[in-house]
């Protein structure tokens, strides 16, 4: 039989990326801080799902890898959460992070430690680098302007301003960038600044803060970015290190929930300076309660150091937090490895749509191990978006992991027990040919592991589930066995021992599943050197199912469940007045002057560079227009051609960034969350006009 696979001029020496492969025994890796302000969803778990295979793969190898993690808990929206529950902040992180170990756990994602922000080892690497900073000189303090609110009598960080855009007009705008016209601005230039908290209009203010001299380690980034990061990233890095670097804000006002910076009353350290620092702070730990030095983990050349984290958080991590270490002479990371967001059904998690799923939720319905082999079987080395798809999610469990794979265990195993006394036999010559191709490939696959090339790993072993499927096929077993017992005995060992070998390569995907292998075949615990060994004449334990297909009833229960939370969740959480107040009165001749239309979108077109908006054309019936709309976040292109809106008409064609809007559609909510566009009832024609 011939074998057809994937990748064969694969070998350990190809150069699928820049990265460098692991040679210490020592790898210390982390993950990015699920921010304590509510339950974990599916876009934390590619993150942690990629990084957990990553570390499983490492231990298979022998090496001592640590994984650490912890709650991200300071800030203004903590703050305020609290007080809306009357509870105190300490409460509720404590709360939170209960539920969040809890949710990791059972997606098979074991820390070796998780922290808190909010620790006393936290505060006191706090205020170490804060003070090695301001002794060399690179704190510097000076006055600024602030949103003010005097009813809640506290400064409001960006996004608890709400105003018109200073460029485009546009309302309901947070206070750092237009959803409208993409531009960015200071808080400050918002126009009727408003508090998000209690919608009275917020004043401007003077504070002193402290500014970190990130340029001051310009050209040490621009070195330590080339080879830590990849290359995409590095070169868009490069686009702020080709100009001077801002010094960064790291302080805030009271009231705030955080560590107050030493010698400064009144100051509070900046979320982005503490919650990096919780990564020492949790290998201090650590390393307290296991006795061990944590200088050979943060100050040593013989510990890798890797950061997992997510596209939008790249310049924290690649800027702000080497330049911090470097200031206070610690170890530097490795490599930061950058995954993409996640998107449900090809569309951005939506809460309303259902497709903002908790964490909870799923487990509520399905088992854990199916994101984690769905998700292995998206993640490649870059940092494009990955889609869960609900339709390929089910038939790629159901045709791979059980059709393909497990389908090997089940006919195999089960004519064993019941028809050969449940014990293998001797391999056969082909069996023997089949095998060694299967273990030829063992430094390719632990190459992809380690370049987190997991797409490549499923791929050989869909290649090799399917071969061994074929193989069992031909041979037929079930006719064999009435003439042959023992060449059906060799036949049933082959395919089990190539099942054996798969599933040690899919250990750090779907560990529970392969603790149910290990049980099939006796063993404590397979290892990567496992893939030297075969088994013959030895008897297997009875079989067990292993897994069983998702049923589309449960995803669309999934779906409903996520979409009732919501709504609950909008219910409990949005009081009238943080509603945009009733303006002021018009006169009717002054309102029938504005021209609303019915239109039909015929085009619809996402704008390159743009991240939030969409260009339209529309029918009005007596001509047509193109439209430049903030609708991106909300809606796909696709699903808008042919859809009826409403749209004000007679508005002077806007000039934008990206073109000309020539006319408004006429949507609900806020262009930052979530918008709802209004349409006409059922018979209602483009080109009418609204009245």
């Amino acid at each position: 039989m011939t074998w057809k696979l994937p990748f064969e001029r694969l070998s350990s020496h190809d150069n699928f990326t820049h990265f460098s492969f692991t040679m210490s025994k020592k790898i210390l890796i982390t993950t990015a801080l699920p921010y304590a302000n509510g339950d974990l969803h599916l876009g934390h778990l590619v993150e942690n799902i990629q990084a957990d295979i990553w570390v499983r793969h490492q231990r298979q190898l022998g090496k001592k890898c640590l994984h650490f993690c912890a709650d991200d808990t300071h800030g203004t929206p903590m703050m305020i959460n609290a007080r809306q529950q009357g509870i105190s902040p300490e409460t509720l992180i404590a709360g939170v992070k209960e539920k969040h170990i809890k949710d990791f756990n059972e997606f098979g994602i074991i820390f070796t430690h998780y922290s808190s922000t909010h620790s006393h080892q936290n505060e006191i690497f706090c205020s170490k680098f804060f003070q090695s900073m301001e002794k060399k000189g690179l704190i510097e303090s000076r006055e600024i302007d602030q949103a003010y609110c005097e009813l809640d009598q506290m400064f409001l960080p960006d996004r608890f301003v709400l105003g018109e855009c200073p460029k485009c007009g546009a309302k309901n705008q947070y206070g750092d960038a237009c959803d409208v016209c993409s531009s960015t601005y200071d808080t400050t230039d918002l126009k009727n600044p408003r508090c998000s908290l209690c919608n009275n209009p917020s004043t401007r203010k003077k504070s002193q803060h402290l500014f970190f001299k990130l340029n001051e380690y310009k050209e040490f980034l621009k070195k330590w970015v080339t080879s830590h990061t990849s290359k995409e990233i590095a070169n868009k890095l490069n686009e702020w290190l080709n100009n001077d670097l801002r010094s960064w804000d790291i302080s805030r006002d009271a009231p705030y929930f955080g560590f107050e910076i030493p010698g400064h009353p009144g100051k509070y350290f900046y979320v982005w300076l503490d919650a990096p620092l919780c990564y020492l702070a949790t290998t201090k730990e650590w390393c307290e309660e296991n006795g061990e030095k944590f200088d050979d983990w943060w100050q040593s050349d013989k510990t890798e150091i890797h950061h997992f984290i997510g596209k939008d958080i790249v310049y924290f991590h690649t800027l702000f937090w080497p330049a911090m270490l470097e200031a206070a002479g610690y170890a530097k990371p490795n490599q930061v490895h950058v995954h993409g967001f996640l998107m449900v059904n090809g569309k951005k998690m939506s809460k309303s749509k259902g497709t903002s799923i908790k964490a909870r939720t799923y487990l509520d319905h399905l088992d854990p191990e199916y994101l984690r082999y769905y998700f292995a079987c998206k993640l490649g080395t870059g940092i494009e978006d990955i889609d869960l798809n609900m339709d390929d999610f089910l038939n790629r469990v159901n045709s791979d992991l059980v059709g393909k794979l497990t389908n090997i265990a089940s006919r195999g195993a089960q004519m064993l027990q019941k028809k050969l006394d449940g014990r293998l036999g001797s391999i056969s010559n082909e069996g023997q040919t089949m095998i060694q191709s299967v273990r030829d490939k063992s430094s390719v696959i632990s190459d992809l592991y380690l370049r987190r090339d997991y797409i490549k790993v499923m791929i050989i072993i869909r290649a090799f589930a399917d071969n061994t499927n074929r193989y069992f096929d031909e041979k037929t077993p079930w006719n064999l066995i009435k003439t042959d017992e023992e060449t059906t005995r060799s036949i049933l060992t082959d395919i089990l021992n190539i099942f054996r070998l798969l599933s040690i390569y899919l250990k750090p995907v779907i560990p529970n599943y392969v603790s149910r292998v290990e049980e099939l075949f006796c063993s404590s615990g397979f290892i990567w050197s496992d893939i030297e060994t075969v088994l013959e004449n030895k008897e297997l334990s009875p079989f067990k199912p292993l897994i069983t297909k998702i049923e589309k009833s449960s995803l669309k229960k999934i779906i409903d469940d996520s979409k009732m939370e919501a709504e609950k969740n909008v219910m409990e959480n949005m009081p009238a007045k943080n509603f945009e107040p009733i303006a002021e009165q018009i006169d009717f001749d002054v309102f029938m002057k504005v021209d609303l239309r019915v239109a039909k979108i015929i085009e619809a077109e996402k704008i390159e560079g743009a991240d939030k908006l969409l260009k339209l054309k529309v029918d009005i019936g007596l001509e047509t227009r193109e439209i430049i709309a903030g609708i991106k976040l909300s809606y796909n292109p696709d699903e808008l051609i042919g859809r009826q809106v409403i749209i004000a008409a007679n508005l002077k064609p806007r000039k934008m960034k990206f073109g000309i809007s020539d006319g408004m559609v006429l949507a609900a909510g806020e262009v930052a969350k979530e918008l709802y566009i209004l349409s006409p009832d059922n018979g209602a024609k483009a080109g009418q006009r609204i009245s």
